[in-house]
């Protein structure tokens, strides 16, 4: 019974060791993406993003808060500029991010209470470093405010107590629970190259199912499996299925093991994760290619579910913040299940019982091609090759 499933499995192997894209876009792209994204951020956030600093005043407060910010590790001071509009063009030739203006009169203004005015200038059009600028650039005008503020209190015979009080009010005892390296690197990675490997998923199944038609192979490939089309797709999608998980598992593997990602969850839960969503985007993948059995419009959905997952799976921004329709619309991606079951299970290990709807959803993903077994037979048989 298993003799014509074997049978379109072997001439499967023998279709992709025929055409490099199989090779690339299973092996070779998926192992690169891995890599590319794990290296692009290997220190955790950026650090030391060069900005300017525009110094009126030049006296030793303005040079001491030059210093301050110079040594936050967000933040690394390149360069001087005599004028405003300079470091302005010095933003939009992308030679630093942001810059600090000291004007003049400003540490006359702060010894005499006067209220002093800094200005800090930055760049979001990169929304990361944008934020993560202005944090340092606040931090050093709250700092400085502080530093003026406790020296002339203490001038006033304020006891450390009452200066305490007056200053910090409230003090704040953070925990940054699941990632307390503040580490972008650990959740991002974990999102983006699952998402890779699902658009190269999406794209190869219907690539490898359109193919046939469009160069006439359909009648062989129907023909080896003996006129069933459950045997032809599942035994033509099996090769692919082994190749994806494994190469999946071996990305796992040197994120979770070699870079030390945490995974207290358990690597068992990770190999799992990874096998469902390979099925789940595979027949995902299968579904849509029967709903149109088309190989041009079928991969351009699948290209653009697959490139809308990016935003969909919530790491960006966060899902229960967007608008109730794509509340709902986000339940059709399976790289939001993957990614909500690896959030549950594996970072904060909870038990699966826990994340059991959005499991069940990346299995009836698996299951969809039932629903247009049919449908893709009558198109494979009676329309052929449609553009």
């Amino acid at each position: 019974m298993a003799g014509p499933l074997v049978a379109v499995f072997k001439r499967e192997i023998k279709i992709i060791l025929s055409y490099p894209i199989y090779v690339m876009c299973m092996v070779v792209l998926p192992l690169f993406v891995t890599v590319f994204f794990t290296s692009l951020m290997d220190q955790g956030q950026p650090l030391n993003m060069p900005i300017g600093i525009v110094d009126d005043d030049n006296t030793s407060t303005t040079r001491r808060l030059t210093r301050m910010i110079d040594s936050f590790q967000n933040s690394h001071v390149v360069a001087h500029y005599p004028t405003v509009d300079d470091a302005r063009r010095a933003i939009q030739r992308n030679e630093i991010y942001g810059f600090v203006y000291f004007p003049q009169h400003l540490t006359s203004d702060i010894i005499s209470g006067r209220q002093p005015r800094m200005s800090v200038y930055y760049t979001n059009t990169s929304i990361t470093v944008g934020a993560l600028l202005f944090k340092d650039m606040k931090t050093m005008c709250t700092l400085a405010n502080a530093g003026v503020g406790r020296t002339t209190m203490r001038a006033r015979g304020f006891t450390p107590e009452q200066i305490t009080a007056y200053l910090q009010p409230i003090s704040l005892d953070m925990h940054m629970i699941g990632n307390p390296w503040v580490n972008y690197q650990l959740f991002l990675c974990a999102a983006f190259v699952p998402a890779m490997f699902m658009l190269f998923i999406f794209l190869l199944t219907t690539y490898s199912l359109g193919t046939e038609v469009k160069f006439d192979r359909h009648k062989e490939w129907l023909a080896t499996a003996d006129n069933n089309i459950f045997k032809a797709v599942y035994g033509k999608l099996l090769p692919q299925t082994l190749t994806f998980s494994l190469i999946m598992f071996v990305s796992m593997s040197y994120m979770f093991g070699i870079l030390h990602f945490p995974a207290p969850g358990g690597e068992w839960r990770l190999m799992l994760l990874a096998l469902l969503g390979v099925l789940g985007a595979q027949g995902f993948a299968v579904f849509l290619y029967g709903l149109i059995p088309s190989l041009r419009m079928s991969m351009s959905v699948c290209s653009l579910l697959a490139v809308l997952s990016f935003s969909m799976v919530g790491v960006a921004f966060p899902v229960f913040a967007m608008d109730s329709p794509l509340q709902a619309i986000a339940w059709i991606f399976p790289m939001r299940h993957y990614y909500l079951i690896y959030q549950l299970c594996v970072f904060n290990t909870y038990p699966l019982s826990d994340a059991i709807a959005h499991i069940l959803m990346l299995i009836l993903f698996a299951l969809l091609p039932l629903l247009v077994m049919r449908r893709m037979r009558r198109a494979v048989n009676e329309f052929g090759y449609q553009a």
